[in-house]
């Protein structure tokens, strides 16, 4: 009996904006486990290389540090795993999240400016520097993680939910440019999850909310899906191993939430 156990991403080669924490660091592990080869970027060194440290992968995994809304570091990741590895097959741009809590009538162009680099540049950015480097191979996995806000709207962060439908057409338009080339790009839409970052950024959005406090803010999620509980990490690094893998080969330009059921369409 061969009792060889197939990796889904055996020598493949990964970049992933944010992946130190989060959702981008169960991407990371996922990937890894897979067999890949991966670099995982993040604002803070220090944090970085412990979190390579703590991810145990030796060579097959490296840091590259810097502000993912920054057009230097979303394009120099990609660079950087090329140099690093010999290719890139799989781009993963995943920073982002809420940086404002205001209604439209008070938030302020700088406020409204950081959110569409952050959440809308640097998907682009990222996108375009990797398609660059796919489409002469005719070969490639472009994933970004959206949101449900990107097909929903709440009040409080309008350049959150404005930025995560913007990202959704873009992965739309891009999809439908190298669809047959060997290219995929596709979106993870995931519900309210609760990360560092949300537990962080959370007491404030609810009060923009118009909500009692944070703990009301996690219940409105929740009691709009159907498994009545925030979603995990792992449960969104799941949906981006089968979109990395060869199974996935024919999907593109779709939207996959992963949101326990919250989505009305």
């Amino acid at each position: 009996m061969n009792n060889t156990i197939v990796r889904k991403l055996e020598g493949k080669v990964a970049c992933i904006t944010g992946g130190t924490r989060s959702i981008g660091r169960a991407i990371a592990e996922a990937f890894l486990a897979e067999g890949a080869s991966v670099v995982v970027n993040g604002r803070d060194t220090v944090k970085g290389e412990a979190s390579l440290s703590e991810m145990n992968a030796g060579d097959r995994a490296a840091f590259f540090a810097g502000d993912a809304s920054r057009q230097e570091t979303c394009e120099g990741i990609v660079d950087y795993a090329i140099e690093r590895f010999g290719h890139l097959d799989i781009c993963v741009l995943n920073s982002g999240g809420v940086l404002n809590t205001a209604p439209v009538a008070q938030m302020s162009d700088e406020e409204w400016r950081l959110e569409i680099d952050w959440n809308l540049n640097h998907v682009f950015w990222g996108m375009r520097r990797a398609l660059q480097h796919m489409i002469p191979r005719q070969s490639g996995r472009v994933i970004v993680t959206s949101s449900v806000e990107g097909k929903l709207g709440k009040p409080g962060i309008p350049g959150y939910v404005t930025t995560k439908h913007a990202v959704n057409g873009l992965v739309k338009s891009a999809a439908q440019e190298v669809g047959t080339l060997g290219i995929t790009v596709n979106a993870i839409l995931p519900g309210i999850i609760e990360t560092d970052i949300v537990r962080a950024t959370g007491p404030e959005s609810a009060v923009a909310m118009g909500l009692a406090g944070y703990d009301e803010m996690i219940a409105l999620f929740c009691a709009d899906s159907a498994i009545k509980r925030p979603n995990r990490v792992e449960e969104v690094a799941a949906v981006a191993v089968l979109l990395a893998s060869d199974a996935a080969r024919n999907m593109t330009g779709c939207l996959f939430p992963v949101d326990g059921g919250s989505m009305p369409y």
